[in-house]
């Protein structure tokens, strides 16, 4: 029944990332075309390739720093495993979120420490909805605190801060979520190959 469940997750995770995608992908076109459509999703206009690239770059050196940071803390081996299937929610999560967090949880023109403040405040509670401290259980809601977890979070949030900061840098004028989608996606796919490499990527579910 467990199992059940959680492929009913991953493949709503992975439908409703699909909707926004396209609904995200049709605004751009629009916005391309000089439309303004009403109801557009945030961000959904053109930026730099540079822009896309140095997001991509920052995301997948965090990842890296990571990694190299659970070996040096011996805490690697704690990874939790997890299936090829789950591939696809990790994508569909990173559209979900980008469009969510860096889409409409930031306070904009307003000024500086009120920009600062949304992406400090707002990366807290991204990284803070991340199962790293806390899971549920038959029992409900328990806080498993340690060392991993810990590590864990605080990553979340420094990647979190990262995908703000391509989206209001001067590289992405426009202020378009590209970049941070791609960065987001860039990371969820290293950490999947690094799990691979590891040997946390089951091949069935």
């Amino acid at each position: 029944m467990k199992i059940i469940s959680e492929l009913f997750g991953i493949l709503a995770v992975m439908g409703a990332g699909g909707y926004l995608a396209n609904a995200w992908v049709a605004d751009y076109r629009a916005s391309e075309e000089e439309k303004s459509p009403k109801g557009a999703l945030p961000g959904a206009v053109s930026c730099s390739y540079l822009s896309v690239w140095v997001g991509i770059v920052g995301a997948v050196a965090l990842v890296g720093l990571e990694t190299a940071g659970e070996y040096v803390l011996d805490i690697h081996h704690e990874q939790q495993a997890i299936s090829v299937l789950f591939l696809g929610a990790m994508l569909g999560a990173a559209v979900i979120e980008e469009i969510i967090f860096r889409g409409y949880l930031l306070i904009q023109n307003r000024g500086w420490a009120a920009l600062i403040g949304s992406i400090v405040g707002f990366s807290l509670l991204f990284a803070l909805l991340h199962p790293f401290l806390w899971e549920w259980t038959d029992s409900g809601f328990t806080l498993t605190l340690g060392m991993m977890g810990a590590f864990s979070t605080v990553f979340v949030f420094v990647k979190s801060v990262w995908f703000y900061v391509v989206r209001v840098f001067p590289l992405n004028p426009q202020r378009s979520l590209l970049p941070c989608i791609a960065a987001h996606v860039a990371a969820n796919l290293a950490v999947f190959v690094i799990k691979a490499v590891q040997g946390h990527v089951t091949s069935l579910y």
